[in-house]
């Protein structure tokens, strides 16, 4: 039984054969995955397959690529998003420093105002930040305390980043990244962190582990980041498949008592 918290199902890489893609991570183990909204449209079709797949869930937010400072009607519509049945979460927000495709300000304020409306819904938040790390870390500071919880989508900090994040009561969400050769840091933070803040995702359709590295990445791949993470820790797979499992059910208050 494993769970990948991070897989975007409406991009047409995935969507184009939906029922085959989710078949094969039905038989590799994968019992729910968290479709991720980036922008109104995108969080529209997420919440749509929730709705219609008793395996997936969905996170509604902007994409900080697409910031930009949000009107009352705009996160109004997030809000009636956010209220829908088996929306589990805000995101992905944050900020990205690396391709900075936004003025960094508007990232800020953009992700300020998701963070709020996360602690009026009472929803967790899962966060891409990239490269901006000490202003996340500043500004989530003043949400902390109000915030239901969150997950560092595709953690790419160093240990010193990760017990910061972790003193703030997050979740570290490892992707197949962590298969790679040179992904030192993270395999690093993998070794050190408490498996019960761990989780797992692939990031469909991007980030493909080894050996599917250069290719469209898929939920059912999950299984080998779950390997790469038990072999890091020096434990059994069933462990770290069991207990990412709990910590996505913790995190996102998943069910899978079904299916």
């Amino acid at each position: 039984m494993v769970v990948d918290t991070h897989a975007h199902l409406d991009f047409p890489e995935l969507g184009k054969d939906l029922e085959s893609v989710l078949q094969r991570a039905e038989r590799a183990g994968v019992r729910r995955i968290v479709t991720i909204g980036i922008d109104i449209e995108s969080s529209r079709k997420a919440v749509a397959l929730a709705q219609a797949h008793e395996q997936i869930y969905a996170t509604v937010g902007l994409h900080p690529h697409g910031a930009r400072e949000l009107p009352v009607e705009v996160l109004d519509d997030f809000r009636a998003l956010a209220s829908q049945h088996r929306v589990v979460a805000i995101g992905e927000v944050g900020l990205d420093y690396y391709r900075d495709r936004q003025p960094r300000p508007i990232q800020r304020e953009c992700f300020a105002q998701q963070l709020e409306l996360a602690c009026e819904v009472g929803l967790p938040v899962v966060f891409h930040i990239r490269e901006a790390h000490e202003d996340f870390l500043s500004i989530v500071k003043g949400f902390a305390a109000r915030l239901k919880g969150g997950i560092l989508h595709c953690f790419s900090g160093d240990w010193a980043v990760a017990g910061r994040c972790l003193d703030l009561g997050f979740f570290l969400s490892i992707p197949g990244t962590v298969t790679y050769n040179k992904a030192q840091v993270q395999q690093d933070v993998v070794k050190k962190a408490p498996l019960n803040r761990l989780l797992v995702e692939t990031d469909a359709p991007f980030l493909a582990p080894v050996p599917f590295r250069g290719k469209d990445n898929e939920p059912s791949y999950v299984i080998y980041t779950v390997q790469k993470i038990a072999q890091l820790r020096e434990c059994p797979y069933e462990e770290v498949a069991l207990r990412t499992s709990e910590n996505a059910v913790f995190a996102f208050g998943l069910d899978l008592s079904r299916s």
